[in-house]
């Protein structure tokens, strides 16, 4: 194709036109897309730079969800642990109302005193060989009160009915009160044999007490959130930075799990085992054992929590670090853009009419050979 020659003043505007459209594109771009910077070829530099602040962000956003997750599993935990405390809470109260009741159920028997005997006591709390009486004798003319002082010295002394029974004069008989869980069987010295019942109270209440237990074991093994449960000694690993240097392992202590055998717990409290105010106070103390090892984890896990949460807000913090920094780099200021398109579009316009006038210059030679 010949070449066409054009007036220096056409092509100068001509020229002015097309960077004018060149640059009404890049800016059309920026306006679109909100980045002054959407390639390697717009600035390498800043590209590269803001792409590895992007991948960053995005890696400790990724990181974000564990920390959520072990947050919740901490939390669950934590559930699992105060409902184990009332739980402990619940058997303390058991036990101490075991310690206030003396609802100790008695009877009273008329006592041949005029010649010597025995009188005999089976099961209860007595500590004779199964379905074997302890006796507790008495001479010819002792006097009930005499009798009453035998058998309150024979237990006070540690013999074989100590604790089990507790005798008084009422009004010239012989009165026993069965200090036990269990049936008490007496007779002798002209007593027709019969039983005194046990305390119903404290064998319901040793129910309860397993009951508890029970539930507390319950409760542990329910305290579970994304397949892991802390109560069991699970480890919960979080991971705190893209590389895996910085990170915490939470766990139970010596990675044991929270249960009644662990905290020493008695397996299955027997109605006998209430029998004693000494026997209900061994067992008390072993609950508020227990109970300051279910709040001292508490307080552990709420010392992991308290630092996984402040890793969290940090991360985040981070993240809109990294991804303005990023922004910085690459985002286009869209107020600036805006004003750029007005000013490009003003001087297409005038570069066009210039380009006009210029072509009418030529038209008026054109004129002339007319």
């Amino acid at each position: 194709m010949a070449n066409i020659n054009l007036s220096a003043a056409v092509r100068s505007n001509l020229s002015s036109l097309q960077n004018t459209a060149t640059l009404m594109s890049k800016t059309s771009d920026r306006l679109s897309t909100g980045n002054k910077v959407n390639s390697a070829l717009d600035n390498p530099t800043n590209f590269f730079t803001a792409s590895s602040l992007n991948s960053r962000a995005g890696d400790l956003n990724n990181l974000m969800d564990s920390m959520a997750n072990g947050i919740k599993t901490i939390e669950a935990a934590d559930n699992g642990l105060s409902a184990i405390t009332k739980n402990l809470e619940a058997m303390q109260s058991t036990l101490r109302q075991a310690r206030q009741d003396k609802s100790f159920e008695t009877k009273s028997f008329t006592i041949d005193t005029t010649t010597a005997g025995n009188i005999s006591f089976i099961g209860g709390a007595t500590t004779g060989v199964t379905g074997t009486p302890v006796d507790v004798a008495f001479d010819a003319d002792d006097t009930v009160d005499q009798i009453v002082e035998k058998i309150n010295t024979a237990a006070a002394e540690g013999g074989n009915i100590a604790g089990a029974v507790r005798a008084s004069n009422d009004d010239g008989k012989l009165r026993i009160e069965n200090l036990s869980t269990q049936d008490l069987n007496v007779a002798g010295a002209g007593v027709t044999a019969t039983d005194i019942e046990g305390n119903a109270v404290r064998a319901d209440l040793a129910l309860q007490y397993n009951e508890l237990r029970d539930q507390l074991d319950k409760l542990s093994d329910d305290a579970s959130f994304n397949g892991i449960n802390l109560l069991r000694g699970d480890n919960l690993k979080i991971t705190f930075n893209e590389t895996g240097t910085s990170s915490i392992d939470i766990q139970t202590k010596d990675e044991k799990s929270i249960n009644s055998t662990n905290l020493g717990l008695e397996t299955t409290l027997s109605a006998s085992d209430l029998d004693s105010d000494t026997g209900i106070d061994d067992f008390l103390d072993t609950v508020k054992s227990a109970l300051n090892s279910v709040r001292a984890q508490s307080s552990a896990f709420g010392s992991n929590l308290s630092i996984v949460q402040n890793r969290q807000d940090f991360t985040k913090s981070m993240i809109n670090t990294l991804e303005t920094g990023a922004g910085n780099l690459t985002l286009a200021d869209m107020n600036q853009e805006a004003a750029n398109m007005m000013a490009l579009q003003t001087r297409q316009s005038l570069a066009q009419s210039t380009l006009s006038m210029a072509n009418q210059a030529d038209q008026g030679v054109l004129q002339l050979l007319r």
